[in-house]
């Protein structure tokens, strides 16, 4: 510079106040480093407790994770929080750290409708974190019999999108299943398009997704790539890892799928509905205690006539509780007979649950129990 002084610097004032807060930023993090290890150190003696309870024959099997306890701790951190970070960013950091203090109790298996890279298993790390052991799964049903066997803690499936309804295969599924509901993950549906290294991007003629991918990317398509052939597959990832071996090809994904196939997003956020959403089920063998912000989910039964469906909504409203979703199955039985799937907010050891399920009962041929378990937090 003509006049000796650097202006890319900032004045000697301002230096000064930079590493002051620096110095501050350092000595918050050593005290932020302390209190993990100190929190990571209760986990480590809460197993210790648990164990020796069971040792000495004072106790079943012990349960590492609570659902329960998580929602809480999450709802608290939550209500508590008032910035500059974002509600929900800094419930997503309390969540790796209770996944890491978790992993040090005992790792969690968890199954997911796979392959890997897909939606699912986007779902299941959201809600268990980043130290879980992920399973991937072909179907539905090997999910629900991996936990039924005990090969695995929980399964996570999906259960319905916000654009294209219910995932009829999970529903059905839960018919022959003594398996629980124990928590639910809402997951914001973004879809990708995405490329291979050997495309050739002006010689696209196919794009493969997944059935659900491809209606919620409809409008889309019809407007930029209307001539190209839409296959539908298995899931995501699948047409994901289809890409890399065909110049002519490319993928709706979500952007797990893209990182883990190592391919390139060309078009993002291309879904038609910028809402869109999936709510996924967690699924195990235990019941849940109340957290105090809690969703029920049931199977009823009802003998056909005039007003059955009537009699059936009719104690809900009677309690007030909210019924958050009604959904309509064959019976396995056929014959025209119909099961509904009911979710509604509280939990089955609520006083004004107990009652509406008393007179369900009363008119119902029968109400299978889900599960009570904490609504999503995040």
């Amino acid at each position: 510079m003509a006049d000796g002084k650097d202006k890319t610097q900032p004045p000697v004032a301002d230096q000064k106040e930079l590493l002051a807060l620096r110095d501050q930023i350092d000595s918050i993090d050593e005290q932020l480093q302390q209190l993990i290890s100190d929190r990571a150190a209760c986990a480590q003696r809460v197993a210790e407790v648990k164990l020796q309870a069971r040792d000495e024959g004072q106790a079943e099997p012990p349960l590492f994770y609570r659902p329960e306890r998580e929602a809480q701790v999450l709802q608290r951190v939550m209500a508590r929080h008032s910035g500059p970070l974002n509600q929900e960013d800094m419930a997503r950091l309390f969540r790796e750290i209770m996944s890491a203090c978790l992993a040090l109790e005992n790792t969690l298996q968890v199954a997911y409708l796979g392959p890997e890279g897909t939606f699912t298993q986007q779902a299941a790390i959201k809600h268990f974190g980043q130290w879980v052991e992920t399973k991937p799964l072909i179907a539905i049903d090997e999910v629900f019999r991996d936990v039924e066997a005990g090969a695995v803690n929980y399964g996570v499936v999906p259960v319905e999108n916000s654009t294209e309804g219910v995932v009829n295969h999970t529903l059905d599924t839960f018919l022959n299943s003594n398996l629980k509901i124990c928590g639910e993950v809402e997951l914001r549906i973004h879809q990708h398009l995405m490329i291979g290294p050997n495309t050739r991007q002006d010689s696209i003629s196919r794009i493969y997704s997944h059935q659900q991918s491809l209606a919620q990317c409809r409008k889309w398509l019809d407007a930029h790539m209307p001539h190209v052939e839409r296959v539908p597959v298995n899931s995501n990832a699948e047409a994901a890892k289809r890409v890399n071996t065909e110049w002519n090809a490319a993928a709706i994904a979500g952007s797990m799928a893209a990182e883990l196939y190592g391919l390139e997003i060309i078009s993002p956020k291309i879904e038609d509905h910028p809402e869109n959403s999936t709510r996924f089920l967690i699924i195990g063998r235990e019941s849940v205690p109340r957290s105090g912000q809690d969703k029920t989910s049931i199977i009823v039964s009802m003998r056909n006539g005039p007003g059955a469906l009537f009699e059936l909504l009719k104690p809900f409203s009677e309690q007030g509780i909210d019924m958050t979703r009604l959904e309509t199955r064959p019976a396995p039985s056929g014959n025209w007979a119909y099961v509904f799937f009911i979710d509604f907010k509280g939990h089955l050891d609520d006083e004004n649950v107990q009652q509406v399920l008393s007179r369900v009962e009363e008119k119902a041929v029968e109400v299978k129990l889900l599960g009570s378990y904490p609504m999503a937090v995040l």
